[in-house]
């Protein structure tokens, strides 16, 4: 069987990530399996470039197929921010709830509510490099609501549902979620990667 390496460490990303990639016939892999590999710089300044850093890294330091993805909050009136410093937008140490805090104070005044989250994310293993996208529109609220999901869900409303990402169920946000269609697509890129690589007698 295959095997996949989830470049991440962070427990509810490859929670999120295993659930999308179930239906492929491989192994997943997770960077708690290899505890060696410390946190990764996101150094890139645009998703892709980060998503590329950390999947390859993990494929230069394992010889494992790596699957890597970088995620960003787009506010409309805030020009795109946090955008690439979604993760550290209160600082480099910040935790989900500081996060928040920085951008509702921000939006505090803001008419325009309107944003998008959006994820890139990378399939690498050494000679072939695929790479999907997935966004998805919403509304930023003037609270948190809700209390599944991480990050900024408690405040990504969307209009369609009348909720926040927080307050959906796990297979509900994964369907519909930026990171959900990314990975939908990446998994559509592997199997016809791997049937069109898939050598004779197989």
């Amino acid at each position: 069987m295959k095997k996949i390496i989830l470049a991440t460490h962070n427990l509810h990303k490859m929670e999120e990530m295993r659930d999308v990639l179930k239906d492929l016939a491989i192994d997943i892999l997770t960077l708690e399996q290899f505890p060696n590999i410390e946190d990764i710089p996101e150094t890139g300044e645009t998703m892709k470039e980060n998503a590329l850093i950390k999947a390859r890294t993990v494929n230069r330091l394992t010889g494992i197929p790596a699957i890597g993805d970088d995620t960003g909050l787009e506010v409309e009136t805030l020009n795109g921010a946090p955008g690439v410093y979604s993760a550290r937008y209160a600082g480099e140490n910040a935790s989900f709830e500081d996060n928040i805090n920085k951008l509702l104070t921000e939006m505090k005044i803001k008419v325009d509510r309107n944003a998008q989250f959006r994820t890139v994310t990378v399939f690498v293993d050494g000679k072939d490099e695929l790479i999907a996208e997935g966004k998805i529109d919403g509304l930023i609220t003037k609270e948190p609501k809700g209390a599944n999901g991480f990050g900024y869900d408690p405040v990504f409303y969307i209009p369609e549902l009348k909720r926040t990402f927080a307050e959906l169920s796990a297979e509900e946000k994964n369907k519909i979620s930026h990171r959900g269609l990314a990975l939908q697509k990446l998994c559509k890129l592997l199997s016809a990667h791997w049937r069109a690589n898939k050598p004779t007698g197989e």
